[in-house]
C-alpha cells in the first residue's frame, strides 16, 4: 500500500499564507494589516507596537478621536516603514465596527484581529442596574462579537488569519461584586471557542489571553487602593502586576506563525493568580455603601 501526503490547505482550496510565514525571519508578520480594537492606549497600544516591531502593518480602532490620533502619531514615527492606519468606532454599534474592518481592509490584508475593547463596573450584585449590565456586556461581550463577525469575511478572503481576544481572570475566578465584568468575559471565552471551531477549515484561528491586574486606564480604580494591590499580589505566585508589554507580548504570540496550529484555547498571562483565588473587594465596598453592601428583606 503506497501513502501519498496531501496538503490539507491546498486540498481544501484555502490560500492560508500564514503556514509560509517564517517565524525565523526578522520581520515575521510583514505583509500582514492587523485591527486592533481599544487600540489607543493601555494594552490595546502595547499590542500595536508588538506586532509593528515585527513587521505587521496597524489600524488603531477607539471611540476617542484624540487619544487615536496621538497614539497613531507616535507609532508612526517610532515606525517609519509601517502602515498606521485609524479608525473611530463604538464597538457596540454594528455600522461602526463593519465601517472600522472595512478600513483595515483597505489599508493592507487584514490577517490579525485584536478585539482588546473592553470597560468595567463594580457593584454589589443587588444594586447593578440593567443600564450597567448593558453597558458591560455591550462593549465587552457583543462588542467582541461584532468585531470578529465583520472581520471573518476580510480574513478568509485573505486566506485567513488569527483572531485574538482580550479576557480576563475574572472569566475563571469569581470576583465579589463585578458579577458583569466576570459574565462578560466568561461568555467571550465561550465565544472564542465558538468562532475557533467552526472557522478553523477556512484558516482562521481564534484564541484568547487572560491577563490579571495591569494598571492602565480601566484597572485606575483598583490600582489606586495599595490594600486591593496587596491582596492581588498575595494570589500572583509570581508576586509582581502585569506590565502591557507581557500582555502584548502573549498577544503577538498567539498573533504569529509561531501559534500556526493553536486556535481555540486561552492563554493566561497572570503571574500565576488563575492558581488561587480572585480579590477581595469587600473593604472597599463596605467603606463605600456600609450596611447596604448586603440586601435586605422588602421593607413592611
Amino acid at each position: 500500500m503506497t501513502f501519498r501526503l496531501v496538503d490539507p490547505w491546498t486540498a481544501h482550496g484555502v490560500n492560508h499564507t500564514e503556514r509560509m510565514s517564517n517565524p525565523e525571519s526578522p520581520r515575521p508578520l510583514e505583509g500582514q494589516m492587523a485591527m486592533i480594537t481599544g487600540g489607543g492606549s493601555g494594552i490595546g497600544l502595547a499590542c500595536a507596537e508588538a506586532l509593528l516591531a515585527d513587521g505587521a502593518d496597524v489600524t488603531l480602532v477607539a471611540r476617542n478621536a484624540d487619544r487615536l490620533v496621538a497614539a497613531a502619531d507616535g507609532l508612526r514615527t517610532k515606525f517609519r516603514t509601517s502602515t498606521v492606519a485609524t479608525a473611530s468606532c463604538d464597538v457596540t454599534d454594528e455600522a461602526s465596527v463593519a465601517a472600522a474592518c472595512a478600513v483595515a481592509a483597505d489599508a493592507g490584508a487584514l490577517r490579525i484581529v485584536i478585539a482588546n475593547a473592553g470597560t468595567g463596573s463594580a457593584g454589589p450584585f443587588h444594586l447593578t442596574t440593567l443600564d450597567d449590565w448593558n453597558t458591560v456586556l455591550g462593549t465587552n461581550l457583543t462588542g467582541a462579537f461584532l468585531t470578529m463577525k465583520h472581520a471573518v469575511p476580510h480574513l478568509a478572503a485573505n486566506g485567513g488569519g488569527s483572531i485574538v481576544a482580550m479576557s480576563s481572570i475574572a472569566a475563571v475566578a469569581t470576583h465579589r461584586y463585578m458579577t458583569p465584568y466576570n459574565v462578560s468575559k466568561a461568555g467571550l471565552e465561550m465565544l472564542v471557542r465558538q468562532v475557533a471551531d467552526e472557522l478553523g477549515g477556512v484558516g482562521i484561528r481564534a484564541n484568547a489571553v487572560r491577563p490579571s491586574l495591569v494598571p492602565t486606564d480601566i484597572s485606575a480604580g483598583l490600582t489606586a487602593m495599595p490594600d486591593i494591590v496587596d491582596d492581588y499580589l498575595e494570589q500572583m505566585p509570581l508576586r509582581r502586576l502585569g506590565t502591557t508589554e507581557d500582555i502584548a507580548s502573549a498577544v503577538r504570540f498567539l498573533a504569529g506563525p509561531e501559534s500556526s496550529w493553536i486556535t481555540g484555547v486561552c492563554i493566561s498571562a497572570d503571574g500565576g493568580h488563575h492558581l488561587r483565588r480572585g480579590p477581595n473587594l469587600d473593604g472597599v465596598m463596605r467603606t463605600v455603601l456600609g450596611d447596604g453592601v448586603s440586601p435586605s428583606g422588602p421593607s413592611t
